[in-house]
């Protein structure tokens, strides 16, 4: 008896019968591990070397800053800047939160992060200026997904380490692809805003308006730029950005805006060490899994059956993109990363895929996965700020999801959007 079944059909009926992600993986692995009377100190080998990384450090450090922002003032200003850009035009305020998820995604890293702290700010305001609950949930569900495009990003992190990339060549290929989404996000916000009547905020745009926004929020908008300058001049590594991320978050908090307290801090040291500690359950049961899989050759015997099918790159792009789309539905993005990595990066690169090209598509289908039920994890947070139906939000986010989808086909054909930016800055 071949040890795959037992491998994939113990997954897949602790899925189906509603077990955590980590205890499906976990266990799975045992099943094979003790049908083949392995050790089974080699899992605890497998969760060491799985967090026993450099990389890996920038992990809980960007999960953190993303946290401390949030009550240190710097998020309220990022939206106000956006809203004093975009507010005036059809559908401002709904543009204004694309652009705020834009600006947020640069510091945190994190999609559902990015949706609680911009939507507590942002979905209020859009029902207070008449827009539908539903639809401003689902504007902030889908731009939400943008924070883990926008670099940094901690799926991107999760990647790197699971592929061995480099996660700076990463970050620097994620904003291009990130810019591309959120200009086709406010695109499609634009035409519906104009069917539906939705009207700016009634303010003429001014220069004057943009300075003052810009000024009062000078210190939110170095954050990214210090990050992200810092990580693309080769100042300092993703790693250490996470970490000057964290000291320059507490220092604007406390002693330039003042709004960062104790209890914020407490609260986001509790966020930081729940979502870490989850994060990496997830990896090193994953790891394992996917040891088990390269072992038995899974990767090979996929991507033999792949190019036996067709050797038509765009069929085969089609075919992972939709496969990445639908898994992401029913999957987080951190295990889906660590599990189909090993399995799909061989496949893409015997095609003459960039590895690097191929991580910017694979965190983009991920993206989509946040905006899209049953998992959704962007629509549950929308839908408790907006006190609205699940069912009402995923519905009209639907225009939004078609549109992401279509950026991730042209981000995937056109691999120039991920590698140009690296390539001229000389990575």
């Amino acid at each position: 008896m071949s040890v795959v079944p037992l491998l994939f059909g113990s997954f897949a009926i602790l899925l189906i019968l509603g077990a955590p992600i980590t205890l499906a993986l976990g266990v799975a692995s045992l099943s094979a591990l003790y049908f083949l009377g392995n050790d089974l100190v080699y899992l605890v080998q497998v969760a060491y070397t799985s967090v026993d990384s450099f990389p890996l450090m920038a992990l809980p450090a960007f999960i953190l800053a993303g946290a401390l922002m949030e009550y240190s003032g710097i998020s309220k200003r990022l939206v106000t800047l956006a809203e004093a850009l975009v507010g005036p035009a059809t559908g401002g305020l709904a543009s204004a939160t694309v652009l705020a998820c834009l600006f947020f995604g640069a510091i945190s890293g994190s999609g559902p992060a990015t949706t609680a702290a911009v939507g507590m700010l942002m979905i209020p305001a859009m029902i207070r200026r008449g827009y539908d609950k539903g639809y401003a949930s689902a504007v902030t569900a889908s731009s939400g997904g943008l924070g883990v495009v926008i670099p940094p990003s901690i799926p991107m992190v999760i990647y790197g380490v699971s592929g061995n990339q480099s996660i700076t060549k990463l970050f620097i290929a994620g904003f291009l692809p990130g810019v591309v989404i959120a200009s086709g996000l406010m695109t499609v916000n634009y035409i519906l805003c104009r069917r539906k009547g939705y009207k700016g905020s009634g303010i003429v745009w001014s220069l004057g308006a943009v300075f003052k926004a810009l000024k009062e929020g000078i210190w939110s908008v170095l954050a990214p730029v210090i990050i992200l300058g810092g990580i693309y001049t080769g100042f300092f590594t993703p790693t250490e950005a996470a970490v000057v991320a964290i000291f320059y978050t507490l220092f604007i908090g406390f002693f330039v805006h003042k709004e960062l307290r104790w209890d914020g801090c407490a609260r986001s040291l509790e966020a930081c060490t729940w979502l870490t500690g989850r994060v990496l359950l997830i990896m090193f049961t994953a790891r394992a899994f996917g040891r088990l899989l390269v072992q038995y050759r899974i990767p090979e015997i996929i991507c033999n059956a792949l190019l036996a099918m067709t050797n038509d790159l765009f069929v085969i792009w089609a075919l992972v993109i939709a496969f990445l789309i639908f898994v992401g539905m029913f999957m987080e993005t951190l295990a889906t990363i660590m599990i189909l990595t090993p399995v799909l990066l061989p496949v893409m690169t015997k095609l003459g895929v960039d590895p690097i090209h191929f991580g910017i598509v694979l965190v983009c289908c991920c993206e989509i996965g946040f905006e899209t039920p049953p998992l959704g994890e962007n629509l549950f947070i929308a839908s408790g700020i907006a006190d609205t139906s699940l069912e009402e939000i995923s519905v009209k986010a639907i225009p939004f999801a078609a549109i992401s989808i279509t950026a991730v086909f042209i981000i995937a054909l056109l691999p120039e959007i991920s590698l140009w930016l690296p390539r001229l800055l000389g990575y």
